[in-house]
């Protein structure tokens, strides 16, 4: 009986380096998955210093949750907190051991967290304030800066490495500056109205063109800053980013995926128009007051998704057919 107790000791003591040594990736030497790795010191002072950090920023991130609940445009800022940690969580992900601190990194998105802070508190008064929009763009991105040095104190590089995407992805929280939004709504319309152009003249409707101004039979249709379509554009960009994260593994699919985006967005607003001209002319004037005008965005959006899908299928099977066979010694890995 006494001669047992040791060897149960050493099944237990075996038992536990195994289950440990499970969480190593062949060939990773000192990383871990997540859930086997031991949680350092660092770890657990960035979690305090986050919910510091949130209860400091709250009157801030209140104004913004707010604001996105009743702005259009934004409207997608109350998910990307969201997405951003399913995307941490979505894939298995191998874990340093340890927090070494990058303090070089820290210092810098320290100062620049507080520049954006003190110029949001001075801008945020007087007869130059910033407008609300602007306002919440710098004070978000105080925070994020702040969040981010703290990220390289605490965590150090290695650990930021292996979340980059979904760290970057927290970007999406800072509103439009009024100022871009404003040049990109009159890029979006030069763009949409050389594009409904070319799709009139393909579609053998009768028309003629004045600027942003097209001449149809019974009805005249002007293409305006609000029908830009820069609201759907923009959801179109982040949509293909989270897309070719995912799905994508070389840097030049993803960057065409989501660069064929905007083209893409552009001829959906033209075909928009299209459509609508078309009912203008065939059914009456009456339709540029019928839902398909004032409601129909989200359909055309999801039409738009189909070409974004079907080029995320060519792209991935391009990638698939770039991967060589798994070879004795390989572990099956490719070099795509």
């Amino acid at each position: 009986m006494d001669n047992k107790l040791p060897a149960a000791t050493d099944s237990a003591a075996e038992i536990q380096r195994k289950t440990f040594a499970r969480g190593l990736d062949a060939g990773v030497a000192g990383e871990v998955r997540w859930r086997d790795s031991p949680q350092p010191h660092g770890l657990r002072r960035f979690a305090w210093f986050f919910g510091v950090l949130v209860g400091a920023y709250s009157w801030v991130l209140l104004q913004l949750a707010l604001y996105a609940a009743g702005a259009e445009l934004h409207s997608h800022i109350l998910l990307i907190p969201f997405v951003s940690v399913w995307l941490i969580r979505q894939e298995p992900r191998v874990w340093p051991q340890e927090c070494a601190p990058s303090k070089r990194w820290a210092a810098v998105f320290t100062v620049a967290g507080t520049a954006a802070l003190v110029y949001g508190l001075i801008t945020g008064m007087g007869e130059a304030a910033l407008s609300r929009n602007d306002w919440l763009a710098v004070m978000v991105l105080s925070f994020l800066c702040f969040l981010a040095a703290g990220a390289f104190y605490l965590l150090g590089r290695k650990w930021l490495a292996v979340v980059a995407f979904p760290l970057a992805f927290l970007l999406f929280l800072i509103p439009l500056p009024d100022a871009v939004v404003d040049r990109t709504e009159h890029l979006l319309m030069a763009f949409s109205a050389d594009a409904v152009d070319l799709l009139y003249a393909v579609a053998g409707i009768p028309y003629l063109r004045d600027g942003q101004v097209f001449q149809l039979p019974g009805i005249t249709l002007r293409i305006a800053q609000e029908c830009s379509g820069i609201r759907s554009s923009w959801v179109l960009v982040i949509t293909s980013l989270v897309a070719a994260c995912l799905f994508l593994r070389t840097p030049w699919r993803r960057a065409l995926l989501v660069a064929l985006v905007i083209p893409l967005g552009i001829l959906r607003n033209a075909f928009r128009v299209l459509v609508l001209g078309w009912l203008c002319v065939r059914q009456g004037p009456h339709m540029i007051d019928s839902d398909i005008h004032h409601r129909g965005g989200p359909i055309f959006f999801a039409i738009s998704l189909i070409p974004l899908f079907f080029l995320l299928w060519w792209l991935r099977r391009g990638e698939a057919a770039d991967v060589p066979a798994a070879t004795p010694g390989t572990g099956g890995k490719g070099t795509g």
